[in-house]
């Protein structure tokens, strides 16, 4: 087990560095010294959300006819939480230790007496409340509290009326919506898995009470197919039943998929089964034209973060190889989701004539893809190193072949795959249908 631990810290920091040594991922406000539990995203780490969010837009809205999607606003008014519960109870156990000062969640904790950082003694525990609170307006009262969203879901129901009124859908129909969401985090950890500040994918799906059970079977499908669409090693993915003592306020049913992370088997994503909670709290019902009556229609919700998921991909691309006595890290990357589809290169940079082919071969790919690389830094044999660790699936090589140095390769290329780091030579006019094959 010892060496297991081992192992699983040395993953995680080479996770860590990669993120930051390439552009996925930054300490947030690094050069004032950083801010406990936020992380700014580089490049290639918006890259990833994106295509991770484009996915899941695809899957549970624009291919569907049962799905609106809104963006509501992160402030909102304070009596939406007092409505929703969490101003009263929305809140973790907290200790602080009276040697070190420093503070825990009770419930984190395998010695709820002694502090794990300097083995002194733990004070009571006490309820804190997670929710961030600011003012709002030019008077500084009671009545000017707000609070920064806790979750997205309750800016879908406080708009669910509006839907119903502007688009009039039956049921079943879902909500879905994209947003940041804050959290006072006691101890935030385990870089990007437990941070104050992470963004969410969330659908609130509306049915009649009767219809609760198989609109939950068939989410809990939906989603254990996102996962496996997007790359990521579903060996490690578990569902794991919450029972009803564990469970939020809020649930009458909860299955929480947990990935097996370096740093334990924990949270990945959740389906919730919510009831009418919601709904009735908001005194929202809506107008059944089948039975012509007013009901309260009953919730289901698939819930994701966005960066848990950045992480668990991460984890589960990550690869090492060797070849020549050097050890080539790699990330393995579906080429569907990598940040980068291909890197287009010379093979020399000061030969003005392979530079203006291979300017020719990306304009052509940057303006099909999109995500397209241009790569001139270092050698060839960096090029196809550095292209390699930040996971794009094929590096595509100008040389003196393609200008017709031997006649019968004039106009080819070469391509070489990430994972097997084999070449093959493919005609300049065959390359989008070459990759958009590769692609699907």
């Amino acid at each position: 087990m010892a060496k297991k631990t081992q192992e699983d810290n040395e993953l995680m920091d080479k996770i860590v560095s990669l993120s930051k040594r390439r552009g996925f991922v930054f300490p947030g406000s690094e050069i004032y010294g950083g801010l406990g539990g936020t992380y700014d995203y580089g490049p290639l780490g918006v890259a990833l959300k994106n295509n991770i969010k484009d996915a899941w837009r695809k899957k549970f809205v624009a291919s569907r006819d049962d799905m609106y999607e809104v963006d509501a606003a992160i402030l909102m008014n304070s009596e939406v939480w007092k409505a929703s519960g969490h101003v009263a109870g929305f809140s973790d156990p907290l200790v602080e230790c009276s040697k070190c000062k420093h503070r825990f969640r009770a419930d984190q904790l395998e010695d709820p007496t002694k502090c794990p950082d300097c083995d002194g003694a733990l004070g009571e525990a006490r309820q804190f409340n997670m929710m961030f609170s600011t003012k709002i307006g030019a008077v500084e009262d009671s009545a000017s509290t707000v609070y920064l969203r806790p979750e997205t879901a309750q800016g879908i129901f406080t708009n669910f009326k509006n839907v119903v009124d502007s688009f009039h859908p039956k049921l079943p129909f879902g909500i879905g919506q994209i947003g940041k969401a804050f959290r006072n985090e006691i101890t935030p950890r385990d870089f990007i898995f437990r941070v104050r500040e992470f963004e969410q994918m969330e659908v609130e799906y509306f049915v009649k009470e009767s219809d609760w059970q198989d609109a939950f079977t068939l989410w809990q499908k939906n989603l254990n197919e996102f996962v496996s669409e997007l790359g990521l090693d579903t060996s490690l993915v578990h569902e794991v039943e919450i029972a009803e003592a564990d469970r939020a306020h809020y649930s009458k049913r909860t299955i929480d998929f947990e990935f097996e992370y370096p740093f334990g088997q924990k949270e990945l994503f959740g389906l919730v089964y919510r009831g009418n909670f919601d709904l009735s709290n908001h005194n929202v019902e809506y107008q059944d034209e089948e039975a012509k009556e007013k009901i309260t229609p009953h919730v289901i919700e698939p819930s994701i973060g966005v960066d848990r998921l950045v992480l668990a991909l991460l984890l589960s691309a990550y690869a090492e190889d060797e070849k020549g006595g050097e050890v080539r890290s790699y990330l393995k990357f579906k080429p569907s989701i990598a940040p980068v589809i291909c890197a287009v290169s010379p093979l020399l940079k000061n030969k003005p004539e392979l530079i203006a082919k291979a300017r020719e071969v990306y304009t052509t790919l940057k303006q099909e893809f999109g995500r397209v690389m241009w790569d001139d830094n270092g050698n060839i044999g960096k090029r196809y190193r550095r292209q390699d660790e930040i996971g794009t699936p094929w590096c595509i090589v100008i040389d003196f072949d393609t200008l017709g140095e031997k006649p019968e390769l004039l106009d080819t290329v070469t391509i070489r795959d990430r994972d097997t780091g084999e070449q093959e030579r493919v005609q300049m006019n065959e390359l989008v249908g070459y990759i958009k094959e590769k692609l699907n």
